[in-house]
């Protein structure tokens, strides 16, 4: 007999890490059964070059590559900087810098 267990995803603006609460640019699924601080890995899709991060700034990670990617998509129709999804793009760069 197969089990299936349902999870319902959250939307987390804010997460609590090492004592401190982050407010993530803009919001991330997560479900409950994920704690959104261990450490996972990202590589960088140039060099292949690995680092270990929190699950949420993997998660930020993902959102800006794919944001990019339908910036860039939308860009070809609008011109070159024409998409207002380069914002997105945006916010999650400044918030990787601070």
């Amino acid at each position: 007999m197969t089990t299936i267990v349902e999870e319902k995803a959250l939307s987390l603006t804010h997460v609590n890490y090492k004592g401190k609460k982050i407010k993530l640019p803009f919001k991330i699924l997560s479900t409950t059964a994920r704690d959104e601080t261990l450490e996972v890995q990202a590589s960088n899709r140039f060099t292949q070059e690995s680092i270990g991060l929190p699950s949420f700034a993997r998660a930020i990670y993902e959102r800006i590559l794919h944001a990019e990617w339908k910036a860039t998509m939308e860009d070809k129709e609008l011109g070159t900087g024409g998409s207002k999804i380069w914002d997105e793009v945006r916010a999650g760069l400044n918030w990787f810098r601070k």
